[in-house]
C-alpha cells in the first residue's frame, strides 16, 4: 500500500497550490480520503475529507471557501487545491485513506511541505 503525496513548496501569501495523492495497493473507490497538516509541536489537524461513496465532502473552518478536496476513482488520486494562502497554513501536508468497512483499515502518506511567506 502506498500513498504518495506531490505538489507542496514554497509560496508567498495569497497564491495558489495544489497537492495530490496517488494511491496504490488498495482499493481506493472504498476508502475515504482525508487531508491532514501538522506543525512541529501541534496535533495533526484535518483539513479536509472526502467520503468513498457519494464523494461528499467537509472542512475545517479554517480553510472553508480556501481549499477544495476532489477525487479521481479512475486514477485513484485525491487533490487539494489550496487557494488564497495565509503564513498559517503552512505545515506539513499528510494524505490519509480510511476503509468504508473499518476504521481499522487505514493508510498514511509520508507528508509534503508547504510553506507560505508573508
Amino acid at each position: 500500500v502506498q500513498l504518495v503525496e506531490s505538489g507542496g513548496g514554497l509560496v508567498q501569501a495569497g497564491g495558489s497550490l495544489r497537492l495530490s495523492c496517488a494511491s496504490s495497493g488498495f482499493t481506493f473507490s472504498w476508502y475515504h480520503m482525508r487531508w491532514y497538516r501538522q506543525v512541529p509541536g501541534k496535533e495533526r489537524e484535518l483539513v479536509a475529507a472526502t467520503t468513498s461513496s457519494s464523494g461528499s465532502t467537509n472542512y475545517a473552518d479554517s480553510v472553508k471557501g480556501r481549499f477544495t478536496i476532489s477525487r479521481d476513482n479512475a486514477k485513484k488520486m485525491v487533490y487539494l487545491q489550496m487557494n488564497n494562502l495565509k503564513p498559517e497554513d503552512t505545515a506539513v501536508y499528510y494524505c490519509y485513506a480510511e476503509s468504508q468497512y473499518s476504521s481499522v483499515r487505514a493508510y498514511w502518506g509520508q507528508g509534503t511541505q508547504v510553506t507560505v511567506s508573508s
